[in-house]
């Protein structure tokens, strides 16, 4: 009861944080205001006032995908945790991420934006995280070492290997305006073409987060490890690379929407397990709630800060979330072992 009381307060508390950031910007609005401009979008009304054009047209744009965003990184972030049991597990340093940004980086190189249009150039980020993901399921059997640890550090090593890879061709692209735009994506940069592209990410990130809640008890399991697990009759290597799979297409829809942006994955499951405990009941809506809130708010930042100047969403991140890392680190405090 006390658990279930916990997390419909803190979900309150980081409802209303995450909508408070559609008030703050150049526009003075109040939340008052931001929540009838809302609720008129919902309902397809316009009243005609820039306040309420620059809530529809601008900022609930950049909220509901910012939102998406954190979401689909703190889910992924939790789940990598639980799987490798390592509160250093995340798709952005295990190279997932990389992976689906050196897929997209390799067709726009290529000029393959051109012929294969936008739905083309999501699939080679879909194929690039897929992709590392089955390498590094692979080399880490063919090493006779399907456990956590080697795949933790089988990751480590592709994300080196895609970041150079990444950083090669960047550097070789004849085109100055092209790596100018493919540098700045990869910083982290939060811009959808339509409403159509938000719902898409959106509802893949849904589904995701309808499945991880499904497959919670064997989540809980991995906690306790691989030993313990058999003598249950579950074999955990089995449902690891299930999930390893379905959080690469995750990060591939989410890496080719918004760039490369780290530490949300890696942080925020951290935070949440300090408030709510390590049972994934809770964790995986909870991580999900704090994640968008921390997202939203990062990307409100990064356009209101410097006037004049957008500073990309995963720069605002690394600045927010490094030095919570770094407190993490220096006190010794994981919120429990994952």
């Amino acid at each position: 009861m006390k658990g279930g009381i916990r997390t419909a307060g803190w979900s309150i508390v980081f409802l209303v944080l995450s909508f408070l950031s559609l008030s703050w910007g150049i526009v003075e609005i109040t939340p008052k205001e931001a929540l009838v401009y809302t609720w008129q979008a919902v309902l397809g009304m316009e009243s005609g006032s820039i306040s309420s054009d620059v809530v529809q047209y601008l900022r609930l744009p950049h909220f509901i995908l910012s939102f998406a965003v954190g979401w689909g990184l703190a889910l992924c972030g939790t789940v990598m945790q639980a799987v490798m049991r390592n509160p250093l597990a995340d798709p952005y340093l295990l190279g997932i991420s990389s992976g689906a940004g050196l897929g997209v980086v390799i067709a726009m190189a290529l000029g393959a934006d051109a012929y294969l249009g936008v739905h083309g150039v999501s699939i080679c980020a879909f194929l690039g995280a897929v992709g590392i993901s089955l390498v590094i399921l692979f080399v880490a059997s063919a090493a006779g070492k399907g456990d956590n640890l080697t795949l933790l550090l089988v990751g480590f090593a592709m994300n080196a290997l895609c970041s150079a890879a990444l950083s090669f061709i960047i550097q070789a692209m004849a085109d100055t305006h092209k790596t100018k735009s493919v540098q700045f994506w990869l910083m982290g940069n939060i811009m959808a073409d339509s409403w159509t592209d938000i719902g898409v990410l959106a509802g893949i990130i849904a589904a995701g987060s309808i499945f991880f809640m499904g497959q919670r008890r064997i989540l809980d399991l991995m906690l306790i490890g691989d030993e313990l697990s058999l003598s249950m009759g579950r074999n955990l290597a089995v449902y690891r690379k299930i999930y390893i799979l379905v959080v690469a297409v995750l990060v591939g829809s989410i890496v080719y929407v918004a760039g490369m942006v780290g530490f949300i994955g890696l942080i925020i499951p951290h935070m949440v397990r300090m408030a709510a405990g390590s049972g994934h009941k809770s964790l995986i809506p909870l991580a999900g709630l704090a994640g968008g809130c921390f997202l939203a708010w990062a990307d409100v930042l990064g356009r209101n800060l410097i006037n004049g100047t957008e500073l990309p969403i995963g720069i605002m991140a690394a600045v927010c979330g490094a030095p919570f890392f770094a407190w993490l680190l220096l006190g010794g405090k994981y919120g429990g072992r994952p």
